[in-house]
């Protein structure tokens, strides 16, 4: 069992920055690919950015390349997402994950996947 738990979440005017936190616990060890999702009220959940974390591999979906940053502390089990330049499309519940003896591929996870509760971010323009 992983447990991820989200943080850093707010409201924020667009072009503002924000840095989400996802601390893992539990069986971690096999956490091979993490990822970060949102999900914007009537619409369906996207993947915004992977991590490998064995080798660091990062992948970004084009609607976040170059704004948002996904990076891992393994000495703190903690993975980041630090968003700049927020805009008000951005505006979604944000989702920590993780995959168990999976893979990463692309902006999608497989495996045995775990999922955290969510994190807010609202961006007004």
């Amino acid at each position: 069992q992983v447990q991820l738990v989200e943080s850093g979440g707010g409201s924020v005017q667009a072009g503002e920055s924000l840095r989400l936190s996802c601390a893992a616990s539990g069986d971690t060890s096999k956490s091979n690919c993490m990822g970060w999702f949102r999900q914007a009220p009537g619409k369906e959940r996207e993947g915004v950015a992977t991590i490998h974390t064995n080798t660091d591999y990062k992948f970004y979906a084009v609607s976040v390349k170059g704004r948002f940053t996904i990076s891992k502390d393994n000495a703190k089990n903690t993975l980041y997402l630090q968003m700049t330049s927020l805009k008000p499309e951005d505006t979604a519940m944000y989702y920590c994950a993780a995959a168990r003896a999976g893979y990463c591929s692309g902006s999608s996870i497989y495996g045995d996947n775990y999922w955290g509760q969510g994190t807010q971010v609202t961006v007004s323009s």
